[in-house]
């Protein structure tokens, strides 16, 4: 029987991991203190270039963090995609706020030409904020997720959001090393443009903790209030005295240990990345039936996932025939997320132009791509592809 080739696991080296943890259990700083944690944070910041980094108890955390610190609110609503997951907008309601959904281009990103449309169409400005036409709530912000490891064209959306004063939180959670490499935005990684980025390391991301978050900020004194808030917002931590509500979202010290071992190996795991999707998407363009999706070409993306389009018509099978098929031949895949505006708790929330966006979850899957996925395991996916195809 043919082992299982999963869709992205983890990419462990286990000694200096285990060397950092048993310093960890040895010193007794396995919680929310300890020098792996400044050392993570540093190593992160310097990677992206910025300044400062706060390590988080995940990806939802810091965006819960990010919505509070600039005082989103029930009288708000924010800009989110339609097309991500579903952990990307559940924080918009942890604050009391309410979602407007937008669609996707063929980035799968959220759309820039639809958000534009958005903002002229159905909104107004008045005193220099944005309101909804339709609700006449403010519109503060907007969360874009850069989906799969794809930048988002973020020009475009960086200028709309200066000229309807939108803050811009970038869910960066799947795009750890992903940069522009030309126009306004070139050597800027993805997570370091907008006004707050937030990467996660979640035992499926580019690199793990097994769980936890970054934040980054342009602002200073931002960051410095996510930290506090991230740790109970402490203002005397000798004599615990809280000035304000704050949350239990630091990250632990025995997760940046690992974190401080994979941020090291980051860029060897994007070269096999690189690597593999190239092998892919070479075999894939001689299957009628079955495309590669594209990066954007003015990135130099981390490649984290790697989607296929499929065709029913000349391939022979949809979507999900596909996906089942390849689950019996021992390969694991997954479909796009289901569409956010359809969840139930949603479904009354505002759509605007979702049509890319449904098509592309009818049609989207994404095939192994782990950092540690070997040749012979590409090579497999390939002749189960090219085997599956009706003739």
């Amino acid at each position: 029987m043919r082992k299982t080739i999963n869709l992205s696991v983890p990419n462990l080296d286990v000694e200096p991991i285990l060397s950092n943890l048993r310093e960890c259990i040895e010193s007794g700083w396995i919680s929310t203190g300890g020098k792996f944690i400044t050392e993570f944070e540093n190593k992160v910041a310097h990677y992206t270039k910025s300044e400062k980094a706060v390590g988080v108890q995940s990806g939802t955390a810091g965006l819960h963090l990010a919505l509070d610190v600039l005082g989103v609110n029930s009288e708000d609503e924010i800009l989110v995609p339609t097309l991500t997951f579903i952990a990307a907008v559940n924080p918009v309601t942890y604050v009391g706020a309410t979602p407007i959904f937008i669609g996707c281009d063929d980035s799968l990103c959220i759309d820039p030409a639809l958000l534009e449309k958005f903002l002229e169409e159905e909104c107004f400005v008045k005193n220099g904020v944005t309101y909804n036409k339709k609700t006449l709530k403010r519109i503060p912000a907007l969360i874009l997720v850069h989906v799969f490891g794809n930048m988002a064209d973020m020009e475009k959306i960086m200028e709309l959001a200066s000229r309807f004063n939108l803050k811009v939180i970038e869910d960066s959670t799947e795009a750890l090393g992903t940069y522009y490499v030309s126009g306004k935005y070139a050597g800027k990684y993805a997570g370091t443009i907008g006004d707050i980025g937030i990467y996660s390391f979640n035992a499926n991301k580019i690199i793990t903790t097994g769980g936890g978050g970054m934040v980054l900020a342009k602002d200073e004194k931002v960051l410095d209030k996510i930290r506090s808030l991230s740790t109970q917002a402490k203002k005397d931590e000798l004599y615990f005295i809280h000035d304000e509500i704050g949350y239990n979202y630091r990250m632990l010290n025995l997760q940046a240990a690992i974190g401080t071992t994979q941020i090291d190996r980051l860029e060897s795991f994007i070269a096999t990345k690189i690597k593999n999707y190239n092998r892919y998407r070479e075999a894939i363009s001689k299957i009628d039936g079955l495309t590669m999706l594209d990066f954007n070409t003015e990135t130099r993306p981390n490649y984290w996932f790697y989607s296929i389009v499929v065709d029913e018509a000349l391939y022979g099978m949809n979507k999900d025939e596909l996906l089942k098929a390849l689950v019996d031949e021992g390969i694991q895949t997954r479909p796009i997320w289901g569409l956010i505006h359809e969840q139930k708790p949603y479904l009354k929330n505002q759509i605007y132009g979702s049509e890319k966006a449904i098509w592309y979850h009818d049609r989207v899957l994404n095939i192994p791509c782990s950092s540690n996925l070997g040749d012979d395991d590409v090579q497999t996916v390939i002749e189960v592809l090219k085997g599956l195809k009706k003739k």
